[in-house]
């Protein structure tokens, strides 16, 4: 049995954030109803590389869905809404602020229809302080979480990072306080409002800076490659350093392309070893009782000799073959995996984290898989649906409605654009 089986989710989100947590509970085995408008999430049209298909945009964040097309403009529409929202658990958003309110729709007067609903709300910076009517996106809410500051090299611009930690991150935690609600409301019969700030999202994950930013004020930062003091204030971009208690940094190899670098953690207990091997290749023999760094205190002044000798020590080999040395002396390393290293590896693919889809629109494609392993409840990915695919099924199976009435609402446009003036 699907883990989420019995749980159905009216998912109004677009973009990412919100299909993002709506796919993850769809893999689940919830049954997500897309709802979207005649003209349907915009991704369907953005990016697209396939004419007159739904994009990679829109199809890699909302597999295992269900699409129903209404017109919330129609009074008929509203009902559909209305009827949606009594069979369902959970129902999602992530509109601007005061889109739903304008429609006639608080969380006040969902709680009224009904009481065990529990309602998730993404927005940029949360429905309460002096950012709430901005508009975030990812890159900006990377920015304004402290993402940005802390990435990059100390004398260059800040950098957003390649992971989508502000909508797909953000989605993640709305995922698990859905689940949370759910739960609780199971056991009250009431369900409660769970809101997640994209913003906060991205605090969340850089916590480990503000541990940095906290012990600042009583020191300077070892383990950094690039000075710190006491009460300097702001956490400072440190490049590849690894911010942990043992050091680390990214190691080029050859070819020396642009990818051609392997990870290495200079662990103290590997420290000898480590320094016993490359040391005669770099012409250092004695290395490992050099002085410089010889212990882990002495490694942390003079890291950037170690990285030089390292680096040296690469320029001969590619960054498998490195790895293939590092491995046996317990040196934690890993290759940067480039997206075609990923699309072709065999430890990803074994994992179903390469998954291959057929969809009527583009033919064959390809989604990340299900990052959540459950042993008894794996997950089946399924392709995106179409716009309104599902209409007279959702319509009939899920609210009951007859023949007659859903051509009844076809007829009064409840299920597609409202007719120019």
């Amino acid at each position: 049995m699907e883990a989420l089986k019995d749980v159905r989710i009216l998912d109004m989100t677009h973009v990412q954030a919100g299909p993002t947590c709506s796919q993850l509970l769809a893999w689940m085995g919830a049954d997500v109803i897309k709802f979207e408008p005649p003209q349907g999430d915009a991704t369907r049209g953005q990016l697209r590389d396939v004419p007159n298909a739904d994009s990679l945009y829109f199809t890699m964040l909302n597999c295992n869905k269900r699409s129903i097309t209404v017109n919330m403009k129609s009074a008929e529409g509203k009902q559909v809404f209305v009827d949606l929202l009594k069979k369902c658990d959970i129902m999602m958003e992530n509109f601007g602020p005061g889109v739903l309110e304008r429609l006639g729709f608080t969380w006040d007067k969902i709680h009224e229809i009904n009481p065990k609903i529990v309602v998730g709300s993404i927005k940029g910076f949360g429905s309460s302080g002096p950012y709430a009517e901005f508009k975030a996106y990812e890159n900006v809410a990377q920015a304004m979480g402290g993402a940005m500051s802390t990435t990059g090299v100390p004398d260059g611009p800040p950098f957003v990072t390649g992971a989508q930690i502000g909508d797909s991150g953000t989605g993640l935690h709305l995922a698990i306080g859905l689940l949370a609600a759910l739960h609780q409301a199971r056991r009250t019969g009431q369900g409660q409002y769970v809101e997640v700030a994209m913003m906060d999202g991205v605090m969340n994950l850089c916590r480990v800076k503000f541990r940095d930013h906290q012990r600042l004020t009583r020191q300077s930062l070892a383990e950094y490659s690039v000075p710190t003091y006491k009460d300097m204030g702001e956490v400072p971009r440190a490049g590849n350093d690894s911010g942990g208690g043992q050091l680390g940094n990214a190691i080029h190899c050859k070819p020396h392309g642009a990818n051609d670098w392997l990870y290495v953690v200079v662990q103290e207990a590997v420290w000898e070893s480590l320094a016993k091997r490359i040391g005669p290749e770099v012409h250092m023999p004695d290395l490992v009782n050099d002085p410089r760094v010889a212990t882990i205190t002495e490694r942390r002044k003079n890291q950037q000799l170690v990285w030089t000798l390292l680096n040296k020590f690469a320029e001969k080999y590619t960054k498998r073959e490195l790895m293939a040395i590092l491995n046996p002396l317990d040196v934690p390393c890993g290759p940067i995996m480039s997206t075609q290293d990923l699309a072709t590896d065999e430890h990803v693919k074994g994992r179903d984290m390469w998954v291959e889809l057929d969809h009527p629109q583009r033919g064959k494609w390809f989604n990340v898989g299900m990052p959540i392993k459950l042993s008894a409840s794996p997950a089946k990915i399924e392709r995106s649906p179409t716009l309104g695919e599902h209409n007279d099924e959702i319509l009939r199976d899920v609210l009951g409605y007859s023949g007659d009435k859903i051509a009844t609402l076809k007829a009064a446009g409840a299920l597609s654009k409202p007719a120019k003036a």
